[in-house]
């Protein structure tokens, strides 16, 4: 997998400078580059206790991002997934320690035990105070006696670094730390594994399927399970989160593990809320990006009682750019749209052979999805059939309040509901088509006729003629040819359709702006969805 890198070599150090470059002055590095990798805070005098965590790279923004006032004093960076040296972890120590005294943060990770406990033992050799907690919050194997520590160590950093900041003495911060420690659990789930720079990619999860409680350094989880959607998917972590969690109001990190999009996070984001532990959820951190594995398509949830002590260290303000904030839960607020908007709700009317047909043209679309979306990644952004299927589901939904007997308010109807659950420009021409029509129909125009000034609308709005590669290269044919039946219609819509595989210079829609190379040998998807309804709707006709 090709990645925006220069050597694996200089990897951690370049990303380090990149961010230090853009941390506006507060932030600096130790200098010992390459084997001393140092993030330190630039504001800090020694005078209060300090906070040094760290470990492997590849988790950005932890630990660098976290470092700052009220957080982190220093963070120690290691190689991707590879444990930062003994010399580099006592650099960190004594550039940022004074007689307050400094905590070690620590994840669960035999490396990471070992190089801090020895740099901790070396500290005190000169005098320093230093103390340590171990972070064990991975709840995904059971009876483990040495639990990994994940994306929970962020809750350590941020109550322990919220005392340290208001000036609490070092036995203070480490009994916070002790405490969070005991409360925090985590589980983390992938549809994917991540990829190392400079080695290969380790295709490990079968197609289908995703990784409960794999590691935050791509190692296997406890199970291959199902996947089917978000909502199984969370069902799933809370299964393993709900048996070590206490009774009581909780707060909850939600993780992206590196590769999962906004819009998927949102949508877990509810699902967490949703579920059956979301009524004790009281305060949600995220859903953002905070203790990655490189580019993991996954997430992970991370939960803490909300006691006064937890919820006072977690809304402390602080300065780091990757600290997301923590927010209560709330309902969701909803406000009228503006006077004018609001939906006019036409008289519904029943037709039983209306009906039936909007239906078949609905279920025709709905069952071309997959097809048209591939189509559509050919010139387009791969939604063409997601968009036609959406409204197609959205007007069977309407069905019990549309005007099915009366043809002119129908069209109209149509319209509206299209422009209401249709997205994009497809939507809104649509819309106006069906609109449009309903006028036409209104003036005196029989079925065909209103379908045809509708489409003279969307021309005149939209922009596009016959041969610009857009649905009208088949929906004008077929409209053309429909007095004489579905067939002929059908025939000149699949003309008009395959037509456009060889019109390579689009001037209208996304395609216009795709090279044509790439045009050439397909068909424009709107076009192929107007010859697939009527071809459909033949063959519908035949088999009836």
């Amino acid at each position: 997998m090709r990645q925006f890198i220069n050597t694996k070599e200089k990897l951690v150090t370049e990303a380090i400078d990149g961010t230090l470059r853009t941390a506006g002055g507060r932030l600096a590095r130790l200098d010992g580059y390459p084997h001393i990798k140092v993030v330190v805070r630039t504001d800090w005098d020694k005078s209060k206790v300090a906070l040094v965590s760290g470990g492997g790279s590849g988790h950005e923004p932890s630990h660098a991002g976290f470092v700052g006032k009220g957080m982190l004093t220093a963070a120690v960076c290691g190689d991707v997934f590879a444990s930062p040296s003994v010399d580099a972890v006592l650099a960190g120590i004594l550039a940022v320690t004074g007689d307050a005294g400094c905590l070690l943060i620590v994840k669960n990770y035999t490396g990471d035990r070992l190089n801090f406990g020895l740099a901790a033992e070396r500290a005190r050799a000169f005098g320093i105070k230093v103390s340590m907690v171990v972070v064990d919050d991975d709840v995904a194997l059971p009876d483990l006696p040495q639990p990994r520590g994940v994306a929970g160590t962020l809750f350590v950093h941020k109550i322990a670094g919220a005392l340290a900041d208001q000036g609490a003495d070092l036995e203070t911060v480490t009994q916070a730390a002790e405490e969070t420690i005991k409360g925090v659990v985590s589980i983390g789930m992938s549809l994917d594994t991540c990829t190392v720079p400079g080695s290969p990619k380790e295709e490990r999860i079968l197609p289908g399927k995703a990784e409960l409680g794999l590691g935050i350094h791509g190692e296997a989880g406890i199970e291959q399970v199902d996947f089917t959607n978000a909502r199984d998917a969370m069902e799933l972590v809370v299964d393993r989160l709900a048996p070590n969690i206490q009774p009581g109001p909780h707060v909850a990190l939600l993780n992206n593990l590196g590769g999962t999009t906004p819009l998927e996070m949102g949508v877990l984001a509810e699902e967490l809320v949703r579920s059956r532990i979301g009524e004790q959820i009281r305060w949600m951190i995220g859903p953002a990006h905070l203790m990655t594995s490189l580019d993991m398509q996954g997430f992970s949830v991370s939960l803490l009682p909300a006691g006064k002590p937890v919820e006072s260290g977690l809304l402390y303000p602080v300065s780091p750019w990757a600290w997301p904030g923590c927010l209560p839960v709330s309902d969701i607020a909803i406000e009228p749209v503006p006077d004018g908007l609001a939906p006019i709700q036409p008289m519904p009317s029943v037709n039983e052979e209306t009906r039936v047909f909007i239906e078949r043209c609905c279920r025709i679309l709905i069952e071309a999805e997959g097809d048209l979306n591939a189509l559509d990644a050919k010139s387009g952004d791969g939604d063409t059939g997601s968009t036609l299927a959406t409204a197609a589901r959205a007007l069977i939904d309407a069905f019990d309040r549309l005007p099915l007997a009366d043809l002119t308010q129908l069209y109209r109807a149509i319209g509206l509901e299209l422009s209401q659950t249709m997205g994009g420009s497809s939507g809104v021409l649509l819309a106006i088509f069906f609109t449009a029509a309903g006028d036409a129909s209104a003036s005196g125009q029989d079925g065909i006729g209103a379908l045809k000034a509708g489409l003279d609308r969307v021309q005149q709005v939209g922009g596009a003629r016959p041969g610009d590669r857009t649905m009208i290269d088949a929906l004008l044919p077929a409209l053309e040819a429909l007095p004489g039946g579905f067939g002929a219609a059908a025939k000149a819509a699949r003309a008009g359709a395959d037509h456009t595989a060889s019109i390579t210079k689009a001037k209208a829609g996304r395609a216009s702006y795709i090279a044509e190379s790439k045009l050439a040998g397909h068909n424009d998807p709107g076009a192929e969805a107007v010859a697939r309804l009527f071809e459909n709707l033949v063959e519908s006709a035949v088999a009836g």
